[in-house]
């Protein structure tokens, strides 16, 4: 009895690249079914929407962080426009005392978000908390700037199609 090499067999051949072929199909088949799949899910929707508002937290956080007492209306219009609820209305009632304290104190304020992540979100609600490291160069008129950095903790709110600060306190490091 003669053992025939199953490689040297054409119809191996043949065999293999069919195997190989619906191997690819199935494949591709399963692979797009669960692209599809996700792709209109309500995840992805949630994805974008997280993403919506730790974008805006991040910006509004470094708005709330950057002054220039030579221009310290723009950065008050900034505050009220990252805001919105009971955070917006103390900042427009105190809008004079604070520009007053800016101008006094004659420093410019630049904030960089070092790191931020929501802790919570709620996007049928229109809610979400987020706490963030932030580093802040204070420059007093003609001095080098002098860097520290503090944690916030915010709260966020949908206002219209927009995320906005709603609430951002300090985070006490002990």
């Amino acid at each position: 009895m003669v053992i025939e090499n199953p490689r040297r067999n054409p119809r191996w051949g043949l065999v293999a690249a069919s195997a190989a072929l619906a191997v690819s199909v199935i494949s591709a088949g399963f692979f797009g079914v669960s692209w599809a799949s996700a792709a209109n899910s309500g995840s992805l929707d949630v994805a974008r929407e997280r993403d919506a508002a730790l974008e805006a937290g991040r910006q509004a956080v470094v708005n709330f962080n950057t002054l220039d007492f030579r221009d310290v209306q723009h950065g008050l219009d900034l505050w009220v426009d990252s805001s919105t609820g009971p955070l917006r209305d103390q900042i427009q009632a105190g809008r004079q005392a604070n520009a007053a304290k800016i101008s006094e104190a004659r420093t410019v304020t630049e904030g960089k978000v070092l790191d931020a992540a929501l802790t919570e979100l709620d996007a049928q609600a229109g809610k979400a908390r987020m706490i963030a490291v932030v580093e802040v160069a204070v420059a007093p008129e003609n001095q080098p700037p002098a860097v520290k950095r503090n944690r916030y903790q915010a709260e966020l709110a949908r206002d219209g199609d927009r995320w906005k600060l709603s609430n951002l306190g300090t985070v006490a490091v002990g």
